[in-house]
């Protein structure tokens, strides 16, 4: 067998042991050293494998990712979900569909400070789940509602899931933050459109709630101030080059352990409980790296991204249609992969392939906005049948809901991404614009 069909077959053996559920650290370090050997021998993999975990921890960017998680466990206790939850409540809750409007709102508000989707799902799931069951909501608009925002914690900054991609393709964590904001705002709207359709077409789906007076309004707004100075202090001052994203990231950290414990939500218990949970999210995130690293060395052994690309090349094809492909395979991978493996995966093969095309303009615009399309494609699949990892997050929580209505619930969600990707990738200003007026 040739290098490439070698890799062909690696990349097959991957794809059927993720499908049977096999953790995907342990398939890619399989995969990878399986293929490794069979192209270089034991010998040079022993050598590889005696260095490359080290270098692989050594990369300073990785440290950003442990202080995001803490970051979100302190959230969690310090109870801001709720605040953001019952300050869109006040505002948008007395319109049809509004209390839907509101969660999708209060997923936006805590994915700010979260950057995990399920963490964003989960979490905002305790608070307006009851809310919307009290105004006899649909099962399927409620849980769709809380399926499709909580995918907004991996789009708006902060986002673990990003700052793997920059690092995969050596991008800056800082720009690609910057490019993330406005297709995130954008996602939000667009979510609380799809809400207002869908209730204008099945009324009762989305009953109107309460009118807050304005008194209520300021109270509810005044309690969001702990989401706002943080968003302001962290990601503000990483944009402005104030401080990197690991210092952002462990400023942003103890200050929301500050506000968790003056809150009260948060004791001794709660914050070994936080250190855990972040450890435990942490090592499995590195674990996954580790492998994806075995399983891009021997992608790199085979030459079979450089290949493809030369394959693409010559085939001539319209750049646009490349890409277009490459989101396919996406939508079809989120049937059966989470979001991090996609992205650890398929960006060693499709990035040489991306930057081999002319999209006119210069690569670290290009890395901006292809990494952006990535992303939204990738949360995409959080919410797609059959897996659907939001799905099942949200529904186990609403025992009254039927996995069923919970994914017809979503659809509306998934043509407004349709939509949403359609724009971004008609429009590449709308990603490059913040980080060239931030330059």
């Amino acid at each position: 067998m040739s290098s490439f069909e070698i890799a062909l077959l690696g990349i097959t053996i991957l794809l059927m042991l993720l499908v049977i559920r096999v953790p995907v650290a342990v398939a890619m370090i399989a995969v990878g050293a399986g293929g490794y050997v069979s192209l270089t021998g034991w010998l040079p993999l022993l050598s590889y494998a005696k260095t490359s975990v080290y270098y692989a921890f050594s990369n300073y960017d990785l440290s950003v990712v442990p202080m995001f998680l803490l970051m979100s466990q302190f959230a969690s206790k310090a109870g801001l979900s709720r605040a953001l939850f019952e300050a869109a409540n006040t505002y948008l809750g007395h319109r049809k569909g509004g209390v839907a409007m509101a969660a999708v709102g209060g997923c936006a508000g805590f994915g700010a400070i979260c950057g995990s989707s399920l963490a964003t799902a989960a979490t905002m799931a305790q608070v307006a789940l009851p809310e919307l069951k009290r105004y006899n909501y649909s099962g399927a608009l409620a849980t769709g509602a809380l399926a499709a925002g909580g995918t907004l914690g991996i789009l708006i900054p902060p986002s673990v899931v990003l700052v793997i991609f920059a690092i995969a393709v050596e991008a800056n964590i800082v720009t690609m933050f910057q490019a993330a904001l406005i297709p995130g705002l954008i996602a939000a709207v667009g979510y609380m459109v799809a809400i207002s359709i869908y209730v204008r077409v099945r009324p009762a789906a989305g009953p109107v709630g309460r009118r807050a007076d304005r008194d209520a309004r300021l109270r509810a707004l005044l309690q969001t101030w702990p989401v706002i100075l943080i968003f302001v202090i962290v990601i503000g001052g990483i944009y402005a080059g104030v401080f990197t994203p690991t210092e952002g990231a462990a400023f942003g950290a103890a200050g929301t352990a500050v506000i968790a414990i003056w809150r009260g939500g948060l004791r001794l218990a709660g914050f070994i409980d936080c250190i855990k949970g972040a450890a435990i999210s942490t090592g499995m995130i590195f674990m996954i790296l580790m492998g994806a690293d075995f399983f891009n060395a021997f992608l790199g052994f085979s030459r079979m991204p450089l290949e493809l690309a030369e394959w693409i090349g010559a085939a001539a094809l319209p750049p646009i249609a490349i890409l277009l492909v490459m989101v396919a395979i996406y939508l079809l991978l989120g049937c059966v992969m989470d979001s991090l493996a996609m992205i650890l995966l398929t960006v060693p093969v499709f990035w040489p392939v991306i930057a081999g095309l002319d999209f006119g303009m210069p690569e670290a615009d290009l890395k901006m906005w292809f990494g952006i399309i990535v992303l939204i494609v990738v949360e995409v699949g959080l919410i797609t049948p059959p897996v659907g990892l939001n799905v099942f997050v949200i529904n186990s929580m609403a025992p009254h809901v039927r996995l069923k209505e919970t994914f017809v619930g979503v659809l509306p969600f998934l043509a407004s991404d349709a939509v949403r990707v359609a724009l971004l990738i008609m429009f590449p200003t709308l990603t490059l614009w913040l980080p060239h007026l931030l330059k």
